[in-house]
């Protein structure tokens, strides 16, 4: 049965489409056939991110119009052939597509025997939200550990049980542990204690994070995994159902990496 994960935040800016491609990415790696589903009509940036914005020819739209096949409209990934994406359209709104044509669009995807669809929702929790958890059966919440973010996360979670989405998972996106310290930034503790739903993992802040969006390279692809990359890599085997330690990121920067050799080699 194929798993339908919504990757959604309610605020925007924290990362929930950077949060999408990688896992996409690390998914793909562990021989998981995914697709990965741009729902923002309008704003489309995952093609962006994945590298693949020259590749797109055809989008949702076009498959609900019969304009094209479903199968021309995925943009196969040539360096990774386990991933898909399927783009939005860039000149369109949000109300251009319905909840119920978005079911039929992933139940179309869901019949090609793909392991995961992992679907990138837009911002707030208007129409594009309503649209990008219509077909959902899991969804993985974003937030960064500030206010503003974590309020809006809980009243996106809300909304996920009011749909019957009940089996919601959190990530910390952002985090900078010498603040956390220092009491100037909220704690993955704080933040799991406001939102009460299982940790799925922590990403540190990382520049680099950054850098890959510009090349259009998720960070699992680098041969030398950052901290970033590996709390990516992490998270997926974590929705794969292994049991996987998180990383002491309050840990001195030498231990961590210490720690890591000696996890990758045990």
């Amino acid at each position: 049965m194929t798993r339908i994960v919504v990757v959604t935040s309610g605020k925007g800016g924290v990362g929930k489409t950077t949060c999408t491609a990688n896992l996409g990415m690390a998914l793909a790696q562990r021989d998981q056939r995914v697709a990965v589903v741009d729902a923002d009509f309008g704003l489309r940036n995952l093609d962006l991110l994945l590298g693949l914005e020259n590749r797109i020819v055809y989008t949702a739209l076009d498959v609900l119009a019969e304009d094209c096949r479903l199968d021309q409209a995925l943009v196969k990934d040539k360096r990774q052939p386990n991933l898909v994406l399927l783009p939005a359209a860039q000149n369109r709104s949000k109300e251009s597509i319905t909840p119920e044509q978005m079911s039929t669009l992933i139940a179309k995807i869901a019949e090609d025997k793909f392991d995961f669809v992992l679907v990138d929702c837009p911002a707030g929790i208007e129409m594009g939200f309503r649209n990008a958890i219509a077909a959902a059966n899991e969804a993985i919440v974003v937030t960064t550990p500030e206010i503003s973010a974590v309020r809006d996360a809980d009243r996106v979670i809300g909304l996920l049980e009011a749909n019957d989405i009940r089996n919601a998972r959190l990530i910390v996106n952002r985090l900078k542990p010498a603040m956390v310290q220092e009491e100037q930034m909220m704690s993955v503790q704080d933040v799991q204690d406001i939102l009460a739903i299982p940790l799925l993992g922590v990403i540190p802040d990382d520049e680099r994070v950054i850098v890959s969006t510009n090349r259009g390279e998720p960070l699992v692809l680098e041969q030398k995994l950052s901290l970033a990359g590996l709390a990516f890599s992490n998270i997926a085997r974590r929705l794969l159902g292994e049991t996987v330690p998180f990383i002491d990121l309050n840990a001195p920067h030498d231990d961590i990496f210490a720690r890591i050799k000696r996890f990758w080699r045990g």
